[in-house]
C-alpha cells in the first residue's frame, strides 16, 4: 500500500484508497487481502506508468472495470468503474487524506466506501459476514440515509441494511431528500 500510493502520488493522477485497507484506515480491523485504489478511468495509463515506474508489474485483466499491479506478489486493484459506475471527480474530491501503514493518503469518505462495498453485491457475490465487521467498525461516519438512496434499487443492499436496523446496529435510515447518483 505504501508503495502503491507512492508510485500514484508521483503520476500526479487523483487516486483514493478504497476497500478494506480504506477502512482499516478508518478504524476497522485490518485487511490482510489486496489493496484497492479507486480513480477515474482517464488516469489508468498515468497511474500504471508510475507503478511501473517504480517496479510494479501490471496488468489488463479480462474485467472492464479495474486494472491489476504486482508488487513482489502482492496485488494492487485499480479500480475505475463500481458497479457499472465511473470514478468521478466528485467521489475523489470526497475523499479524506488520513494516516494509512504511515504514509497519508486520500481514503474514500466512509459513506462511499459503504456504498461501494453494497452496490456490487448479487446472487452470485452476496457476503454479509464479511460486511458486518468492516460496517460496525465505521457506522458512526456514515450517512445511512444517503447509503439507503443511493442503493434502494438494490434488493442486496435492502437486506443488508435491515440486518444492520434488527441488530440494532444503525436506525432505521428516513427518507433521503436528496439526489441518489453516485459516485
Amino acid at each position: 500500500m505504501k508503495r502503491a500510493s507512492t508510485g500514484l502520488k508521483e503520476s500526479g493522477v487523483p487516486f483514493a484508497l478504497a476497500g478494506g485497507c480504506a477502512a482499516y484506515a478508518r478504524g476497522a480491523a485490518p485487511s490482510l487481502h489486496d489493496v484497492d485504489f479507486v480513480l477515474m478511468e482517464k488516469d489508468v495509463p498515468a497511474a500504471l506508468e508510475g507503478l511501473a515506474r517504480i517496479g510494479f508489474t501490471t496488468a489488463k485483466p479480462p474485467e472492464d472495470w479495474l486494472v491489476k499491479a504486482y508488487d513482489e506478489g502482492r496485488l494492487v486493484d485499480l479500480i475505475f468503474r463500481i458497479a457499472d459506475r465511473s470514478v468521478t471527480e466528485g467521489l475523489l474530491a470526497r475523499a479524506e487524506s488520513l494516516p494509512a501503514s504511515a504514509v497519508i493518503v486520500p481514503v474514500l469518505e466512509a459513506t462511499d466506501l459503504v456504498i461501494s462495498w453494497l452496490l456490487p453485491m448479487s446472487e452470485h457475490s452476496c457476503d454479509y459476514g464479511s460486511l458486518l465487521p468492516q460496517v460496525r467498525a465505521l457506522r458512526e461516519q456514515v450517512d445511512w440515509n444517503r447509503v439507503a438512496a443511493v442503493t434502494e434499487h438494490s434488493p442486496y443492499a435492502f437486506t443488508f441494511l435491515t440486518l444492520l436496523e434488527r441488530l440494532e446496529i444503525i436506525d432505521k435510515p428516513v427518507e433521503a431528500v436528496m439526489d441518489p447518483k453516485w459516485p
